[in-house]
């Protein structure tokens, strides 16, 4: 005040004007500051989110390249560990089965069970590998010694559009080598038998294992009751998945002999390899079937030299395929499985790109596996859903069981 007092005395002398000027003391932005601070906390927060999820992605997309990678490297191994799961699944009911058979009042050990069930998978793999191998040495002759043949049926297709075009077809398949790429498919079909003894081993191992797995699973997680609930999550895995393959494999049986009585009227050579295919191809759903029938008319083409009776043969085992895959199985398989059309192609897809033909076989056996796994963690279950058909994984008695409460 006395400041301003002699400012303004000395201003009367000299006859000058005051001005004052506002002076800013920081309580003004004061009022303000903690609500700038908040932004910008919330805007580093943001930001460093952001950057997480981007870490997150970046980490996920290489965590997959590299399972890929392992996936394709070691895919003989893993589609032997698979086999021999699959295997186990199918025959440990029939273990228990007969470990509570008695013989004289008494009752057959697990060990003595699990044995049995190992020499019964080992005489079985080995008679089919035998079988097998066996048809594609008789394939291979005859496909050798109707290669020209082949050519010119292949290229008499053609025919209509004129003598040149039939004879530039002809030209370009007798170019093809074929023997080569049947020798390569028969020696392909050579390594059955070591991938039949690592199944084998598999097995064995798993046999060994399945009587601690109770044990190992308790201590594993520590809790008696989370235990047992991943228990039943296996336990419902490997129901549905022997109950596929039970199904596929009876359908698969009743239709190879169909199809091997019929190509036996035909009086075709390769009756029963053709029959053989067809059991097996059945295994691929919705692909399998139609390549099997466009097999059976190509050799019918081949060997008969006749359009008309290999158009005939199609059109009759088409049928045969249409009416057992779309009516009597369905009805046999019941709402076990529950996948979605679309997401077995995609399945079929993926794994026939990684692991070839072994994997479009395993492609719907691994695909209900991971619809069961994710549809009992919460994160996953979106993944679940999408590979159901009615978008129920749980089945749609459980899903009656949510709507209703």
């Amino acid at each position: 005040m006395q400041a301003y007092v002699a400012a303004a005395s000395a201003c009367q002398r000299t006859g000058t004007r005051l001005v004052f000027w506002p002076v800013m003391d920081g309580t003004e932005d004061s009022a303000d500051r903690p609500g700038r601070g908040r932004d910008a906390a919330r805007d580093r927060r943001g930001r460093l989110a952001e950057r997480l999820r981007l870490q997150s992605v970046f980490l996920a997309i290489i965590a997959f390249a590299v399972i890929l990678f392992l996936l394709v490297q070691a895919r003989f191994l893993l589609i032997s560990l698979v086999t021999a799961i699959i295997l186990f699944s199918l025959t440990a009911d029939a273990i228990n089965a007969i470990g509570r058979m008695r013989v004289a009042g008494a009752r057959i050990p697990p060990w003595l069970a699990s044995v049995v069930a190992l020499m019964l998978i080992a005489a079985g793999l080995t008679t089919l590998s035998a079988l097998i191998l066996g048809q594609a040495n008789t394939v291979l002759a005859t496909a050798l010694s109707y290669t020209d043949r082949s050519a010119q049926a292949i290229a008499g297709l053609f025919g209509w559009l004129g003598q040149d075009v039939e004879a530039a077809i002809l030209q370009s398949m007798r170019s093809i080598e074929i023997g080569s790429y049947l020798t390569t498919v028969a020696s392909q079909a050579g390594s059955l038998l070591s991938a039949t003894v690592l199944i084998v081993l598999f097995v064995g191992f798993l046999f060994a294992e399945r009587l601690w797995f109770h044990d190992k699973l308790t201590n594993l997680y520590g809790d008696a009751s989370r235990a047992e609930r991943v228990g039943d999550i296996i336990g419902t895995i490997m129901r549905r998945v022997n109950r596929y393959l039970l199904v596929k494999g009876l359908v698969s049986l009743v239709t190879g002999a169909i199809v091997y009585a019929i190509t036996r009227v035909a009086g075709l050579d390769l009756a029963l390899a053709m029959a053989i295919l067809t059991f097996v191809l059945n295994f691929i759903p919705s692909i399998g079937s139609i390549v099997a029938t466009v097999m059976v008319a190509i050799v019918a083409l081949v060997q008969t030299n006749d359009v008309w009776v290999a158009a005939m043969l199609f059109v009759v085992v088409g049928v045969v395929q249409f009416t057992i895959g779309n009516v009597i199985d369905p009805m046999l398989m019941g709402r076990a499985l529950r996948l979605s059309s679309f997401g077995i192609i995609i399945s079929l897809a993926f794994w026939g790109a990684v692991w070839g033909l072994p994997g479009m076989f395993l492609a719907v056996p691994i695909m209900v596996a991971v619809m069961i796994a994710c549809s009992t963690i919460h994160v996953l279950r979106p993944v679940a859903i999408l590979l159901s058909r009615e978008g129920l994984p749980d089945g749609p008695e459980a899903g009656a069981g949510r709507a209703a409460g």
